[in-house]
């Protein structure tokens, strides 16, 4: 069994918690924490922290603001797939988002309620620059949750920075901290395998990405 299998079997069975498994007690914040990584989601029905590090990829933070029920994902399109919500490199992104949404409204979040924050699409990664990724995720991520009708009340997309994303489902507070000075290239060559996963993987949003 994988892990999103196991995760929505969870799901089903009322657990509050969703995938990315890499958890911490972050003491800057003094609260749990989760790190969620290029092709992983993270949803939430409890007070955590839930963190990542972006480049060319990016990530919507969802939330329903009556109920502090909340979620990260943290995804790109293929390299060289249509720019159209409806392409074949797209479904890649419209899989991460469904995941996220659906997980959601099983902890009992409301469409009328979410609202979404979105970060990322900087261009970070000199192989993909000429395919323009980044803009390709972030018109995408905006492209979708327009057609969802879920309004967008805030966002830090483009520029040429890596950026850290600190985000509390409970409350809807998101931080963003431009990664100027990287003093390693761990984002890049994270992104890079995952760019290498979805070049290879099937095109109608296998399970297996996530």
């Amino acid at each position: 069994m994988n892990a999103l299998t196991a995760s929505a079997e969870a799901g089903a069975q009322g657990s509050s918690e969703h995938l990315a498994s890499n958890r911490y007690f972050d003491r800057n914040f003094d609260m749990d924490a989760v790190k969620v990584l290029p092709g992983e989601y993270y949803v939430t029905a409890t007070n955590k922290l839930v963190v990542t590090v972006l480049g060319s990829c990016v990530a919507a933070c969802v939330r329903d603001r009556t109920k502090g029920i909340g979620g990260m994902n943290h995804f790109m399109l293929a390299e060289g797939g249509s720019e159209k919500v409806n392409g074949a490199s797209a479904r890649y992104g419209s899989f991460a988002m469904e995941v996220l949404l659906n997980h959601l409204f099983k902890l009992g979040a409301q469409r009328a309620n979410l609202e979404a924050k979105v970060f990322g699409g900087g261009r970070v990664m000199a192989t993909l620059t000429s395919s323009m990724v980044g803009e390709q995720n972030s018109r995408f991520v905006l492209d979708y949750l327009k057609t969802e009708g879920i309004p967008v009340v805030s966002q830090d997309l483009l520029d040429i920075y890596p950026r850290k994303v600190y985000f509390f489902p409970n409350t809807g507070k998101v931080l963003v901290k431009k990664l100027i000075k990287v003093h390693n290239d761990t984002v890049v060559v994270r992104e890079q395998e995952y760019a290498a996963r979805l070049k290879v993987a099937p095109v109608a949003g296998d399970i297996e990405l996530f």
